[in-house]
């Protein structure tokens, strides 16, 4: 069977946007506590614990969000379920105004629904009704997992990097190695999508950048007010 890369789409966001967001917020706690002028055993605390609080929340936001889109889809289905029992012939002739809608002549549209609800009536009113599939069922806990595994590991880059580096270079190698982290996982999400590699490179390492000279910029000025 042919593989598409919408199968991949579900993991792939959440994955991506974990590993992004875990770069991207931990390297810039860790540049604004030091641009502070704060030592090293702090910018490390600060980045230890933002990785253990930001893939809490990132897997609690996920899991919130994804578990409300499958409390809907359930709603949906059941509601399809009871109009199936109560009205199979007026839904039998709504699936074929479908596909009459797509293309078909309407006397084939009414084969085609006809024959699919004799099969599987709800999968078919489920896939073509209400446009759910096999790829696009809300998952909760396969989403959160999927959070707070990728922000981890995408946060563990800049506290490897934050306790190895010496402090002459510690802003500068932070900053260079959480943005070539960036890039790296934004060719890396865009070849598992099949995407072109070069905008979605560059749009990562743009945002990750605008946002650790951010925090810089504050820590910077935050620590000579203090």
């Amino acid at each position: 069977m042919e593989q598409h890369q919408i199968s991949r789409v579900g993991w792939l966001r959440a994955a991506v946007l974990g590993a992004n967001d875990g770069i991207i917020s931990t390297a810039s706690l860790i540049l604004g506590v030091a641009s502070a002028g704060a030592p090293r055993e702090q910018a490390l605390l600060a980045a230890v614990a933002g990785l253990v609080a930001g893939a809490m929340a990132m897997a609690a936001g996920e899991y919130v969000s994804v578990s409300s889109q499958a409390d809907s889809e359930a709603a949906d289905i059941a509601r399809e379920k009871g109009e199936l029992v109560a009205h199979p012939a007026m839904e039998r002739e709504e699936l074929a105004q479908i596909y009459v809608g797509r293309g078909l002549a309407p006397e084939l549209a009414r084969q085609v629904a006809g024959a699919l609800m004799e099969h599987d009536a709800l999968g078919a009113h489920t896939r073509d009704e209400l446009g759910m599939s096999e790829h696009s069922v809300a998952r909760p806990v396969q989403a959160a997992m999927a959070s707070a595994v990728s922000f981890s590991v995408g946060a563990i880059a800049p506290v490897i990097l934050v306790a190895l580096l010496p402090m002459a270079w510690l802003l500068g190698g932070v900053a260079g190695g959480s943005l070539l982290f960036l890039a790296l996982l934004g060719t890396l999400g865009a070849w598992a999508g099949g995407a072109a590699l070069l905008r979605p490179t560059l749009r990562v390492a743009f945002w990750g950048a605008l946002a650790m000279g951010t925090t810089m910029a504050i820590g910077a000025l935050f620590g000579h007010a203090v």
